[in-house]
């Protein structure tokens, strides 16, 4: 038996040496040392030797299995380290290689578009104001001259939580909170930026967009000042040779009120299918601040004056960049933004 087992140390010592891989080795281990193991069974036939020889062929099963587990250990090291070498030498980088580039965000042509805007009226001495997108129905239409069932209210299709709460359906709320805020102090000059919220979804409508409006208060405000500030808008946002047109229109929160044209961008007010061969362009709502609204707000309307305006951003946007559907801003196609 003892023979037989250093028969087996010397077989099991040849196969460690010539394993390739790690698969191999364990392979060799289950042979030799596993519960079917050759080892395992030679020492099962123990029991059939004297009591005399026992001990001894127990001393040299040990030897024998400590020898084939240290031969195992090295030998499992040393395909460690060569796997290691390999898997280094596959993975090694070629720094003679060219970087890959990498890929910057940029800003959305609706904040670019905002922030220019915003930049132009800063110039001028206004300063920005912000309010709840989720507002009272007395700060949205009450306070701007719209009381309960009055028919200039379904201009704007809203979105209502309850009676008197809603989703704002333009800025304009703002106005009336920092007029409240600043009474009865003097002058008024804000600009208020924002999302705003109406039940429009087409290729010219969303039921999301942003606004942009305006607001000024001082005594002895003109029509002439507002002419002035939105032609020197017109001329920044769009190149001195803008020109500007004002038409006689309707809002409830203004009075005299006028909508805004700018000769059209696209073929310089000569006629082009864009500006349906008018040469003009709507881009904004303008007018005097209506006494009314003053007075609800805590001014006094025979001692001041003020006028507002109020744009859509995405107009502005799709103006200055020739995009003839709304939509392509909210899509988030990377084809598209890659493009600003």
């Amino acid at each position: 038996m003892e023979r037989k087992l250093r028969e087996i140390a010397e077989e099991a010592a040849a196969a460690v040496q010539s394993a390739e891989n790690l698969g191999q080795l364990n392979d060799i281990r289950v042979r030799v040392l596993g519960k079917k193991g050759s080892l395992t069974q030679v020492l099962r036939g123990m029991g059939s030797l004297s009591a005399d020889e026992r001990p001894k062929i127990g001393q040299v099963a040990n030897e024998v299995r400590e020898q084939i587990e240290v031969e195992l250990g090295n030998r499992l090291n040393k395909l460690k380290a060569i796997e290691k070498q390999i898997k280094i030498k596959a993975e090694k980088i070629d720094i003679t290689l060219p970087g890959r580039p990498v890929i910057l965000g940029k800003k959305h042509p609706l904040t670019t578009v905002t922030e220019e805007i915003q930049n132009i009226f800063l110039g001028m001495g206004f300063t920005i104001a912000e309010g709840p997108e989720i507002e009272h129905d007395y700060y949205n239409f009450e306070a701007l001259n719209l009381p309960k069932d009055h028919p200039a209210r379904d201009m704007q299709d809203t979105f209502f939580i309850t009676d008197e709460v809603l989703l704002r359906t333009h800025t304009s709320p703002v106005q009336v909170h920092t007029m409240e805020k600043t009474v009865p102090g003097l002058p008024v000059k804000i600009i208020a930026p924002g999302k705003v919220y109406r039940r429009d979804d087409d290729a010219t409508h969303s039921p999301m967009f942003h606004q942009i409006e305006g607001l000024a208060i001082d005594k002895k405000i003109t029509f002439s000042d507002l002419k002035g500030v939105l032609q020197v808008f017109a001329e920044e946002m769009f190149g001195y040779q803008t020109k500007t047109r004002f038409r006689p229109s309707y809002f409830p929160f203004t009075e005299p009120s006028a909508e805004v044209d700018i000769s059209c961008v696209m073929c310089g007010g000569k006629g082009c299918r864009v500006c349906s061969h008018t040469g003009w362009l709507e881009v904004l709502g303008s007018g005097m601040v209506h006494p009314r609204v003053l007075e609800m707000s805590g001014y006094d309307s025979e001692e001041v004056t003020g006028f507002a305006f109020g744009m859509g951003v995405e107009r502005i946007a799709m103006l200055k960049y020739g995009i003839d559907d709304l939509r392509l801003l909210f899509d988030n196609d990377l084809r598209f933004l890659g493009q600003f």
